[in-house]
């Protein structure tokens, strides 16, 4: 399940996946969407995919009918001001835990460590509250403000820091530019300041 991202940009990476079955897309605004297939035609590519269903929805709404459905959730969310803002709070979280199968586990962008370190810190902190495990790590995006960018990944039934050799494997094997074995072996290692921010 992906909520948000409009674009397209996160289903096609998901697709990279093979045992990806299928994939649930709601966004808000279907403008999105339809300007995403016009102009960035690279990003959006796997929106026709026959394993993609698109929902034209409030993600917060879209929660309360999917109880123990998904097994992975992505919230590809703008940022926390108007009305995303009730997608930042334990509220939210809470319907996006009861909407994974047992082992699932969540992933949600929890804003600029650097910029918006209050927006980040109350992310982060919502999400301790919701999850039994849970890390932050950082991605570089350079058309993002600063270029860090953070990620929190949680999950009540998984302890997503344990990693084996066979996930290694695997992430060699996918067609992307920035993520490789590497990056996750050192996923949840985070600068002084970021980690002081949420401890």
């Amino acid at each position: 399940m992906v909520i948000g991202g409009g674009d397209g940009g996160t289903v096609r990476e998901v697709l990279k996946h093979p045992s990806v079955k299928e994939v649930h897309l709601c966004e808000i605004d279907e403008d999105v969407i339809k300007v995403s297939k016009e102009y960035l035609p690279s990003i959006s590519c796997e929106l026709n995919n026959p394993k993609v269903s698109i929902f034209i929805e409030d993600g917060n709404k879209f929660l309360d009918e999917r109880k123990g459905y998904y097994d992975v959730i992505l919230l590809d969310l703008s940022d926390p001001v108007g009305p995303a803002e009730a997608l930042f709070k334990r509220a939210f979280y809470e319907k996006v835990k009861g909407a994974l199968k047992e082992n699932g586990i969540m992933t949600a962008q929890t804003e600029s460590p650097f910029l918006q370190e209050e927006y980040f810190k109350t992310a982060v902190n919502e999400i301790k509250k919701v999850f039994k495990f849970y890390g932050t790590y950082l991605a570089f995006i350079p058309t993002y403000p600063a270029g860090m960018w953070s990620f929190t990944m949680a999950s009540d039934d998984i302890d997503i820091f344990k990693q084996s050799q066979l996930e290694y494997e695997k992430i060699n094997n996918l067609n992307t530019k920035y993520f490789c074995d590497k990056i996750y072996a050192s996923l949840f290692s985070l600068p002084k300041f970021v980690s002081d921010l949420i401890k």
